[in-house]
């Protein structure tokens, strides 16, 4: 079967799944702290987490491209489709940049005007860390992907279209605007990610961490991609797609969940070994008072595919990518919790300590930061079937087989 075609049950389960996230976010609205903390943070968390995989489909395309890559052609709509869902999470972002101009989130130390005027760092960092950059900076940089999605998914659908000529003239095309976005896609990511992410803890820097969020990214794309996979093969679709494909999807999902470690362990190692306070109370803080996040997040995306799938056999199976895959999807997106959700709740400290409200949480144990609660898994829940509801919507409106692709006919006949 060539076109894909969404199920009423499927739809209707999504649009349940969307039902259930709505909810779950009006939830904590009405019972969180006066400045909304954990519904800010919730809403911020997920919308970061998927657009970011939205963006790594179009940069994997690119990289895929430009290396003459040809395996992957038999399941290239798959990251087409996934790519278009920056245009929804653009969507998204813009309640939280109507909230620094307004000021009723607080995500964000930098964007408290007394705290700045207090604070000698943050006045050293205003003039990346202000509203108008992280306003403009997230307009225009995701604007940028969602062009070069665009071109590259247009690009591919003229090739369907039209018969290639001995010049692959259209496929050219394709090659200049993959190469195109790769020097982009590298500098505005880290840029946008600084911002959206890292400068929650205003005060803490990286230099690693763009890698290390990008890496988290790439690995949450393929193990969305392997599950796709698996469900559309059950139901009769990407026929051509072999045991050979998922072999090497399964030694993606592997090899940079090794990756993924070795950054983290670069970027602790080093901040620990230099002792520079500034730096340490990063970790000193999430090992002391977010120790299940902490110790959780190497349990998940590293400990469990690392020993699953460390057998050769183990990434040709499917009840075991599909185990791993779910295991490491839900993994990257409690990474981005803890990334997000302990800087956040010291702004919030901060703000209200010394701001109208008058006092602040108590320490300790506190759900929905301490770790996800059910409010957060909900919310999780409906942004993930906003995610694949969107992408299936997008995947059914082109032809799954690229047949006019130079490279389908090695894709189709690939040996690993």
């Amino acid at each position: 079967m060539n076109q894909f075609v969404l199920e009423a049950k499927h739809r209707t389960l999504l649009l349940t799944g969307i039902g259930v996230g709505v909810l779950c976010l009006v939830l904590t609205f009405l019972g969180d702290d006066e400045l909304h903390t954990r519904f800010w943070s919730n809403y911020l968390h997920n919308t970061v987490f998927f657009l970011g995989i939205a963006f790594m489909a179009v940069f994997v395309q690119s990289a895929f491209i430009t290396a003459w890559a040809g395996w992957y052609t038999t399941f290239k709509r798959v990251w087409e489709a996934a790519s278009t869902f920056l245009v929804p999470a653009l969507i998204l972002m813009i309640p939280i940049i109507a909230g620094l101009w307004g000021h009723f989130h607080h995500l964000y130390h930098w964007a408290d005007a007394e705290s700045v005027a207090n604070d000698p760092v943050l006045q050293g960092k205003a003039s990346f860390l202000n509203t108008g950059w992280y306003t403009f900076g997230t307009l225009i940089i995701v604007g940028s992907w969602i062009f070069f999605g665009y071109k590259l998914r247009s690009l591919s659908l003229q090739e369907d279209k039209m018969a290639q000529t001995a010049d692959f003239k259209i496929h050219k095309q394709v090659r200049i605007w993959a190469a195109a976005f790769l020097p982009i896609a590298g500098f505005s990511s880290a840029a946008v990610i600084w911002q959206w992410v890292m400068s929650v803890d205003a005060h803490w820097y990286s230099t690693l961490f763009a890698w290390y969020t990008a890496v988290s990214w790439f690995v949450s794309l393929m193990a969305l991609t392997i599950l796709c996979l698996i469900f559309m093969k059950g139901k009769g679709y990407f026929e051509s797609v072999t045991d050979e494909h998922m072999h090497d999807l399964g030694k993606y999902l592997f090899a940079f969940s090794i990756f993924w470690t070795y950054l983290w362990f670069s970027q602790f190692m080093l901040i620990w070994y230099a002792n520079v306070g500034e730096e340490t109370v990063y970790f000193q803080t999430r090992m002391e008072q977010y120790p299940v996040l902490f110790w959780g997040n190497l349990l998940l995306n590293f400990v469990t595919p690392f020993f699953v799938l460390m057998r050769n056999d183990t990434k040709r199976k499917y009840g075991t990518l599909a185990f791993v895959s779910i295991t490491v999807l839900i993994g990257h997106w409690w990474d981005f919790f803890q990334m997000i959700k302990p800087g956040v709740l010291h702004t919030a400290h901060e703000v209200m300590a010394h701001g109208a409200e008058g006092g602040h949480h108590a320490a300790g144990f506190l759900m929905g930061f301490t770790i996800p609660g059910l409010l957060e898994i909900g919310t999780f829940i409906g942004f993930l079937s906003g995610f694949i509801l969107y992408f299936f919507s997008q995947l059914a409106k082109q032809p799954l087989h690229a047949a006019n692709d130079p490279y389908i006919q090695e894709s189709m006949h690939h040996h690993v």
